[in-house]
């Protein structure tokens, strides 16, 4: 029996791995049973984990937000505050950007219906992620004080959104971020274009 739960385990890794490379290529209509091949398990063993593609979204994108959110917490003591929240800034842009349907997905208000699980609160699990460096940020004057984390994050999913189906959406998006950041959070003394090279 516990061979088994390892195997249960593995199969559900790698479908997990699999889903998250899929859904970055085609988006939340990605295949289960194209992923269940590439995965080498059966759609048996597919629907066995993940009952419904909203199960299999939701486990990819609520992945990836955990993701984001154990970084901005890796990031709250960082010496430079302006210098941690881009960095965690970019890091949201480039999953954003590259992980077709996470866009969307912050876009849903939380009041979504349960069925919807993918998408339900990931826009607010990022905010509350982000808004200690933020507010650190605007603490020691990196950033307009009327700035805020659901400014910074509906402007990254309006990046992803322009840029989604450009050759390289997430050059083009981190090229798009570094020039909002020039206006968001300009250091003293530097033009715009100064700034968005040191991004």
């Amino acid at each position: 029996m516990p061979t088994q739960r390892a195997d249960a385990r593995r199969n559900y890794a790698r479908l997990l791995a699999v889903a998250e490379q899929e859904i970055a290529a085609h988006g939340a209509d990605a295949s289960l049973e194209q992923i269940g091949r590439i995965a080498g398990v059966g759609s048996a063993t597919v629907r066995r984990h993940f009952p419904s593609r909203h199960a299999l979204l939701d486990a990819v994108f609520r992945g990836l937000i955990e993701t984001l959110a154990d970084r901005a917490r890796d990031l709250a003591d960082a010496a430079d505050a302006r210098a941690a929240l881009l960095e965690w800034l970019t890091a949201v842009n480039g999953y954003v950007a590259t992980m077709r349907g996470l866009a969307i997905a912050l876009t849903r208000d939380c009041t979504a219906a349960p069925t919807e699980a993918h998408e339900h609160c990931a826009s607010a699990r990022l905010a509350e992620a982000g808004e200690p460096l933020v507010r650190r940020a605007a603490k020691e004057g990196a950033v307009a004080p009327d700035v805020t984390i659901g400014d910074l994050l509906a402007l990254i999913t309006g990046i992803a959104l322009a840029t989604e189906h450009h050759s390289d959406p997430a050059a083009d998006a981190t090229r798009l971020l570094r020039l909002a950041v020039a206006g968001v959070s300009p250091r003293r003394g530097e033009t715009v274009g100064r700034v968005a090279e040191r991004c």
